[in-house]
């Protein structure tokens, strides 16, 4: 859950909550040189302030770069006071300041651990959409995106197959449906939805999910699926 007083969202756009209050962010507020700090040192953790200056202004000299962050983070303490923290050489966020990304990322490595134990964790709507930072093209952001994409889709999919073993279908298709609503050609994912009908014993709609599959990537790709999910059909058609 989020803390009653700072949060920041990164997900589908950047976003500050100050005290339950968002931000503006305008002129006047925080301005897209402080949103960057923010983001960067949110998803970085505790980033040396060198290393978060290269980053924020890859363009220009090394002391002009640290001049910027010294002017942006006096900025930022008057705007959003008690945000970000600047210490022994070091940014990070204030103690109790909640970000959504982190929120996500302890979910996902819950659910993948074999051990985790998915009754008492909630899917945060985090998991089902969002996109990190929607329009943002710095090489440190497509980075983290290209890797919350990735650990979001397993762990969807590794969650639904958690949840089908414990035969709580409806939760497995939720799950499943929402991996699949975000990469409509991954065929993984499609395969365990196609697992779920078949726990619940639903083998037709299980061979209706593979034949609109293999509809789709043959209008969109011109080819068909793999061995993996010919074998699973067989292994249907054979009962």
């Amino acid at each position: 859950m989020y803390c009653l007083s700072h949060v920041v969202f990164l997900l589908n756009g950047f976003a500050v909550e100050i005290g339950g209050r968002e931000l503006p962010t305008a002129v006047g507020h925080l301005s897209p040189s402080e949103q960057r700090l923010v983001a960067n040192v949110s998803l970085r953790g505790r980033p040396g302030r060198a290393a978060v200056a290269g980053q924020l202004w890859p363009d220009v000299q090394e002391n002009q770069a640290k001049h910027c962050l010294r002017s942006v983070l006096w900025r930022l303490q008057k705007v959003a006071p008690g945000l970000v923290e600047a210490s022994n050489g070091a940014v990070r966020l204030a103690n109790g300041v909640s970000v959504d990304v982190r929120e996500l990322d302890h979910w996902a490595r819950h659910v993948l651990d074999p051990l985790g134990d998915i009754d008492h964790v909630a899917m945060p709507a985090a998991a089902l959409n969002g996109e990190l930072l929607p329009g943002w093209y710095d090489d440190w952001v497509l980075f983290e995106r290209e890797r919350l994409r990735k650990l979001r889709m397993y762990a969807l999919e590794r969650l639904a197959e958690k949840l089908t073993s414990a035969g709580r279908f409806g939760e497995a298709v939720q799950a499943v449906d929402a991996a699949i609503q975000a990469e409509p050609m991954r065929e993984s994912a499609h395969r365990i939805l196609m697992g779920v009908y078949l726990a619940e014993g639903n083998v037709v709609d299980a061979l209706r999910e593979y034949e609109a599959f293999c509809g789709m990537l043959a209008a969109e790709l011109g080819v068909g699926p793999t061995q993996l999910m010919e074998q699973l059909v067989g292994s249907i058609r054979t009962r």
